[in-house]
């Protein structure tokens, strides 16, 4: 039988974790390292294991805390120690920071809002695998009134299809467009197949009074805007 002593004993880990619990507190999360913010995460999940390997392992294998909750599902799986507990906390706390900026950005004119929609959709497509293309649904005060995926595709291209856009712009009264894509490639030029959809998709709009008001690629660490360049 183990003696008292042994009973008593806490895990090494413990007065870490309890130490960056109080930094957390104290300090705000602006104190700690990714690896550290990605530890107490995870440990809320799985509280009776020393997740600091783990958590450091991630953060090098991925290049940041947000790169890590971003991670596709089947990468997470492949790497030791990540099972459906620790993916779930990964994937609930994406998705909870995506649900805060898209609170932000809805029903909000987007001219005054702008860094925040910019960051919105860089959380949600900077790390996506494969090509997407979403479209921005704005009333006449231009407001965001719905923000949709239309359409996802290969490691470099989707279709998109004018029409439909057009179609659901109608349907939901909208008077005015953003478009959105990412490049997973990192390079976030527009392709010439990205000016002549978005040429003709403006072309289709217009005849509905309809305004395309950009078109915005998003990549890993940056985005244009086509207005911007001078496209639009």
């Amino acid at each position: 039988m183990a003696d008292q002593d042994s009973l008593d004993q806490k895990p090494h880990y413990h007065g870490h974790r309890q130490r960056l619990k109080e930094r957390f507190f104290d300090k705000g999360p602006d104190s700690l390292k990714d690896y550290e913010l990605l530890e107490l995460l995870l440990c809320v999940a799985i509280p009776r294991r020393d997740l600091k390997p783990l958590a450091k392992d991630l953060i090098r294998r991925f290049g940041s805390f947000s790169a890590v909750l971003s991670a596709p599902r089947d990468r997470l799986r492949e790497i030791p120690g990540v099972g459906e507990t620790v993916l779930l906390a990964l994937k609930v706390s994406q998705a909870s920071a995506i649900a805060l900026q898209r609170e932000d950005i809805l029903n909000q004119p987007v001219i005054s809002s702008w860094k925040a929609l910019i960051g919105y959709c860089r959380s949600v497509m900077a790390h996506e695998q494969n090509e997407q293309f979403r479209v921005l649904f704005l009333d006449k005060k231009n407001t965001l009134m719905m923000d949709e995926l239309q359409s996802s595709g290969t490691v470099d291209q989707t279709s998109i299809y004018p029409r439909e856009v057009i179609k659901r712009a109608l349907e939901l009264g909208a008077t005015a467009l953003i478009l959105v894509h990412n490049h997973p490639s990192g390079d976030p030029t527009p392709s010439r197949e990205d000016i002549e959809m978005t040429r003709e998709l403006k072309g289709a709009a217009e005849k509905l009074g309809i305004n395309v008001h950009d078109h915005l690629v998003i990549a890993r660490n940056s985005h244009v805007s086509f207005k911007t360049l001078g496209l639009l």
